[in-house]
């Protein structure tokens, strides 16, 4: 089967997500001519250009390579930056599992690859039954996790990946996204998490005071992707 996607979760929020979704969409796009970000649920809007907008939604849009309706890459925009259930139940907006696949099947008819990234962690809850691990599952892509290099960060791998792994899900690859700058054994974190994790190290992002450009980051991506 050739390769259409991936989806992108992370250790916890925060940790850098929508910079490696974004990469990926940069590295994706030298073999593939139509790449699209979606970020099926975004929580917490600014305004821009008179718009209420996301900006990892506008991040993703930057990275791609084709234009989209907002509303087949971010089916879901909710003003406060909140969990996904809390911030939709105070909206009065309902989220399904079943409405983002929709949304995401539409982006597949109008490009080669997309890269869905998640919110959060793996197991962030949608609704009252649904998380968004029960979306990856019904995308069936596989699976990027990104790790926020800090003090923690091996538990939070582990059972990220173990979560990933328990769900019936690909784990193809891990990114570590160094957030602290001062982080003890950080090297020795990465090769801890090198023996542990049961997928490749597709790439590491050092410590920058500020968002790194994300068409500068190197990833060394599976050669069935290309």
């Amino acid at each position: 089967m050739a390769f259409d996607g991936c989806f992108v979760t992370g250790t916890d929020t925060g940790v850098g997500k929508t910079l490696v979704s974004a990469a990926l969409l940069h590295t994706l796009a030298r073999q593939h001519r139509r790449v699209v970000g979606m970020k099926p649920v975004a929580a917490g809007l600014v305004q821009r250009d008179g718009e209420w907008v996301a900006e990892d939604v506008l991040a993703l849009r930057a990275a791609s390579t084709v234009a989209v309706p907002a509303v087949l890459d971010n089916p879901v925009a909710l003003p406060d930056a909140l969990a996904p259930h809390l911030a939709a139940a105070r909206a009065g907006r309902a989220v399904t599992v079943a409405e983002l696949v929709a949304a995401h099947a539409a982006l597949r008819d109008l490009a080669d690859v997309v890269v869905v990234e998640g919110a959060g962690g793996w197991r962030v809850p949608l609704n009252e039954r649904e998380t968004l691990a029960d979306l990856a599952l019904a995308i069936g892509a596989p699976v990027v996790l990104v790790v926020g290099l800090r003090l923690g960060c091996l538990n939070h791998a582990l059972l990220s990946a173990e979560a990933i792994r328990a769900d019936g899900l690909h784990l193809a690859g891990w990114v570590a996204n160094t957030l602290d700058a001062d982080m003890a054994c950080r090297d020795e974190n990465i090769e801890t998490l090198r023996r542990w994790l049961p997928a490749p190290l597709l790439g590491t992002v050092p410590w920058h005071p500020q968002t790194p450009d994300a068409r500068q980051i190197v990833l060394d991506l599976p050669d069935t992707w290309r």
